[in-house]
């Protein structure tokens, strides 16, 4: 125990020390919850959104790692002809469970078996890439630290590592209200929630860049969480520029975890990474936060109560 403990602390010294050898900030965009995440605007096809991101991130050209719900191909067995559109186009395909499901409500033995369900299906789909990725359904990590060690052996075992978020604008937030405002072909409405999700976006990079250097003094390479919804699939090109405007150079997964600060995500023998509130709290800091958009969503479009 005291040697992990030792382990852990020369650990987060090293990631405060390493310096930023980019001029610019780094970014590795990742996709959750392919190929369905809704609800969907009258008309609009899991099909077409998976379509319409995939044209956009080719267009853009970088590197992105999308990760798969297998049940989404149950629930859409159309899908299962677009999740290898994403491999034709040169974009990594990851493991996100089968059915989506809290760690914290499931067993360690679900668990293996949510993970090794999609593991074969992703195995066909990633030919040869560098596909052995996880991401928590809900960056559910567990209900407490020893459930925490024992899926971090699971995954382990399978050769898998796991997908850190360093940083996100909650664009899953905006799903349900932009299904209302364009069933409701609000125009001004539609305009106003594009609007607000850049700004989101734009929020969301000095909220994680503050976070970086309040805890490392100094930029990392950061992993940005977004969900393929229908709205993410329409602003992506948006969101591109955006963060090129911004001066980011877009990386892959492996690159962005390739620094320090991401190894126990990449070696699961160690203690999991410190939660940043928890790091903050250690460090005497406090971090920015990000504009709570919930109750501005939630009424847009929405239908009157009688």
């Amino acid at each position: 125990m005291r040697r992990a403990v030792l382990a852990f602390a020369l650990l987060l010294a090293s990631c405060a020390s390493v310096p930023s050898t980019n001029s610019q900030p780094e970014i590795a965009v990742t996709i959750d919850d392919l190929p369905v995440h809704s609800p969907y605007p009258p008309g609009v096809t899991p099909t077409e959104v998976n379509e319409q991101m995939v044209a956009a991130l080719k267009a853009g050209g970088i590197p992105v790692i999308g990760f798969v719900n297998g049940v989404g191909t149950e629930q859409y067995p159309e899908t299962l002809q677009v999740l290898p559109e994403w491999r034709s186009a040169g974009l990594l395909l990851g493991n996100h469970s089968w059915t989506h499901p809290h760690l914290s409500d499931i067993t360690i033995e679900q668990f293996e078996s949510e993970l090794m369900k999609g593991d074969p299906f992703l195995q066909r789909l990633g030919d040869g890439s560098d596909w052995r990725w996880f991401r928590y359904p809900f960056l559910d990590e567990g209900k407490d630290e020893a459930q925490r060690n024992a899926a971090r052996q699971v995954l382990a075992k399978h050769g898998y590592r796991v997908a850190d978020v360093t940083t996100s604008f909650s664009d899953w937030a905006f799903t349900p209200a932009w299904a209302r405002c364009n069933a409701a072909s609000d125009k001004a409405a539609i305009a106003k929630l594009e609007q607000m999700y850049l700004d989101a976006a734009k929020e969301s990079i000095s909220v994680a860049r503050g976070t970086a250097h309040a805890l490392y003094d100094r930029d990392i390479p950061y992993v940005l969480l977004m969900h393929i919804s229908a709205m993410s699939a329409h602003m992506m090109p948006k969101v591109i520029k955006m963060y090129r405007d911004a001066g980011f150079h877009f990386v892959t997964l492996r690159q962005a975890e390739s620094d320090p600060v991401y190894r126990p995500d990449i070696d699961l023998s160690l203690p999991g990474r410190v939660p940043d509130w928890k790091l903050a709290q250690q460090k005497g800091v406090k971090l920015p936060q990000a504009t709570d958009l919930t109750v501005k969503l939630n009424a847009m479009c929405a239908a009157p109560r009688s």
